[in-house]
């Protein structure tokens, strides 16, 4: 992104067609009150990225839509514009919608607006592999299929099926498929319970592979 990007005007949406994720990131964002350029600030985005995320002429990541529903104080079910209208013990496999978001898919595991939130996901090979991950909370992952390659701090470990991992999220942690076919895992996390945490992205060393 170029420094000069902020003056650019918007361009209009891809085929005229607004993302459904686009305006309710707008809506949620007046609902709690804040600037364009404070949200963005806090998420580490810059107001023309995030303008652009509102107008539906980029996708978010998921690591973005995580760090956009802290700073509103909601989820990323209601992000999206997912609603239901009880919180229901048990989520049918018929009713698991999945959702692309910075190159995964994942489908959401657990009832929106509770205190953990648990994803089934999906990681093609190469996707978000440069990506390091640092924010408040915890994590739980479980290996379903393929083998995941999981970096914290300076060790990286290698998941096979059925292998688990749960870590503390202040460590620098990255994620990646180890395998061309990549790679699915269920995944639980806390990262929603602080809506005024910031969550920190950043490439890895220059040159390192994933």
């Amino acid at each position: 992104m170029s420094p000069s990007e902020g003056t650019n005007p918007p361009e209009p949406p891809l085929n005229g067609e607004l993302p459904a994720v686009a305006p309710q990131l707008r809506a949620l964002r007046r609902r709690a009150s804040l600037t364009l350029e404070a949200a963005a600030r806090a998420a580490g985005l810059s107001p023309a990225h995030l303008s652009r995320l509102e107008t539906g002429q980029r996708q978010p990541s998921l690591p973005m839509l995580l760090a956009l529903a802290r700073i509103y104080g909601t989820t990323v079910s209601e992000l999206l514009g997912e609603t239901v209208a009880e919180r229901d013990a048990v989520l049918r496999a018929s009713e698991m919608e999945p959702t692309e978001a910075g190159g995964w898919t994942y489908w959401q595991a657990g009832a929106p607006g509770r205190g953990m939130q648990a994803l089934r996901v999906h990681v093609p090979h190469g996707s978000q592999g440069d990506i390091v991950r640092v924010h408040p909370g915890e994590e739980w992952l479980y290996v379903l299929k393929g083998r995941l390659r999981l970096r914290l701090g300076d060790t990286t470990h290698l998941l096979a099926p059925g292998d688990s991992a749960h870590f503390d999220s202040l460590t620098p942690h990255r994620i990646a498929a180890a395998d061309h076919d990549g790679a699915d895992f269920l995944f639980v996390h806390t990262l929603l319970q602080s809506p005024t945490a910031a969550l920190c992205l950043g490439p890895t060393t220059p040159g390192e592979t994933p």
